[in-house]
């Protein structure tokens, strides 16, 4: 029967109990969906949820064992968002060396490519995950079966809904209308009855549902645990609740939602590089993966190893997006040694080559947020507090130490002078927004969500086209659902 459902499931997004082993990808603090289905402990429930943070790590070989040509060496989220945008370039030095991800960087990519293909297996297996440990601790009778507190449940529950709904933004944001699963599939039908795109609407309602069961789950502090600050937070889930109501256009909703976040102990770092360099001693990291050297089961960053050899480079076009002086230029990269310091967490090269790096991954920090915050009071014409959050995020830069640890000269990066043109304002947002968050993967879906991606990457020389506003749903799914799932148009 295994071999059976093998042939005909969607690989990425079906598991059906007792057929299937999913989590067998370490020997130590990992289970198969048929041991937590059978026997529910609390330790399961725990080793489930931490199960599902590491599809969002930058662990290598997480579900596959150097499988270039399926993406899923390393998470491909700085493929898609980052080489596919006007930033990134595949290597320092162009070679022969995986050109599937050139297929991505030229627009010349089919369904059968390793980007999308990586992308949808990572976010299907973590809610696969998800999905199993929800149903458990949405039992009524959990707390008598395994022993768990009422905290201990909440805390873990609180959690899981935010990172599945994480899962299924990146999701609607890369393929649109996708399979909607919120609970395990356990039988031949079930399978087919959700292996059917569900309207992105569905989506975004199911993802903002989520986060609010998140949100009023999890603690009222800055911190989940003070000893696990890693695990996600209330802080979390209010900022990518903004930021889904900032991506389905729900201007009004967005600046409160922001403020919550400073109310909870968030604000701006003094010095921008302090982002990627500690480990939650900060003010500004909402939500970051954990990386550890030496951890069993494996958490390292290892996609300091492909740094290593030579992959990720920026593009000429992204150097000069930089204002003279702006330190946030050599903090992102150092184009003499061919490091990208953000990616490192050092700037000194500490790292490079590292397959078990401790430098962690940040998805979420407050300088994105307020950012968020001054685009949403510019469509509702605030255009007075939009210039005044790009002035805030201006002046911590022109503040901050370059890697040379000189601090820039006097009139680096001016305020913007005051303005009621909103097209003036967005401009200068857009621009901001690059430098500031460059190499942590929002390029790409910003200026789709902005509707510029054709125009910003024709102007680059790029072979962008209608439908690549959306990527392919991959073709193995399409074959192996039998026809239930259907193809983004032009591919």
């Amino acid at each position: 029967m295994k071999k059976y459902y093998k042939l005909i499931l969607l690989a990425g997004i079906i598991s059906v109990a007792g057929c299937e082993k999913d989590l067998d990808l370490d020997p130590v603090g990992a289970v198969t969906l048929e041991q937590a289905g059978n026997t529910p402990t609390t330790a399961i429930m725990e080793n489930l949820t931490r199960a599902s943070y590491d599809l969002l790590s930058n662990r290598l070989n997480i579900l596959g064992n150097w499988d270039w040509g399926g993406g899923l060496v390393f998470q491909p989220d700085y493929i898609m968002q980052d080489i596919a945008s006007d930033d990134m370039e595949r290597k320092w030095n162009p070679d022969g060396d995986q050109l599937w991800i050139d297929e991505i960087n030229n627009f010349t990519f089919t369904s059968s490519n390793g980007g999308p293909n990586g992308l949808w297996r990572y976010d299907y297996q973590a809610i696969k995950r998800l999905n199993t440990a929800i149903e458990h601790l949405q039992n009524p009778d959990i707390e008598s079966i395994t022993g768990i507190t009422t905290t201990g449940k909440n805390q873990l529950m609180g959690e899981c809904y935010f990172l599945r709904s994480y899962y299924y933004f990146s999701l609607v944001t890369n393929f649109g209308d996708v399979p909607l699963i919120v609970r395990p599939v356990k039988s031949f039908d079930e399978a087919f009855e959700v292996a059917v795109r569900a309207d992105k609407s569905l989506v975004w309602a199911q993802i903002k549902n989520d986060l609010v069961l998140s949100r009023d789950l999890l603690p009222n502090s800055k911190y989940s645990s003070d000893t696990e600050k890693w695990r996600a937070s209330r802080g979390a889930a209010i900022a990518l609740l903004a930021k889904s109501e900032l991506y389905t256009q729900n201007w009004a909703a967005v600046p409160a939602l922001v403020d919550q976040l400073s109310a909870l102990g968030f604000s701006l770092d003094a010095n921008y590089f302090d982002n990627f360099s500690t480990e939650f001693t900060d003010n500004e990291v909402i939500f970051a993966f954990d990386h550890q050297t030496n951890a069993t089961p494996r958490r390292g960053n290892g996609i300091c190893a492909p740094l290593g050899w030579g992959f990720f480079a920026p593009s000429t076009d992204f150097l000069n997006a930089f204002e003279p002086n702006d330190p946030r230029k050599s903090l992102t990269v150092n184009v003499a040694d061919q490091n990208v310091n953000k990616m490192l967490g050092s700037l000194n090269g500490a790292n490079k080559g590292n397959d078990d790096a401790p430098n962690n991954k940040i998805y979420i920090r407050y300088a994105d947020a307020l950012l968020w915050k001054a685009e949403a009071l510019n469509e509702t014409g605030d255009y007075a507090g939009a210039v005044a959050i790009i002035n805030q995020i201006r002046k911590r830069a022109r503040t901050s130490p370059a890697a040379d640890g000189v601090l820039p000269p006097a009139g680096t990066l001016p305020d913007r002078p005051a303005s009621s043109d909103k097209a003036i304002i967005k401009g200068w947002l857009i621009s901001e927004r690059r430098v500031e968050l460059g190499f942590e993967n929002q390029r790409m879906l910003d200026l789709k969500r902005w509707g510029i991606a054709k125009q910003v990457m024709n102007a680059a020389g790029k072979n962008f086209q209608d439908k690549h506003m959306l990527y392919p749903i991959p073709q193995t799914e399409i074959e192996t659902s039998a026809g239930t799932l259907t193809q983004n148009p032009g591919y």
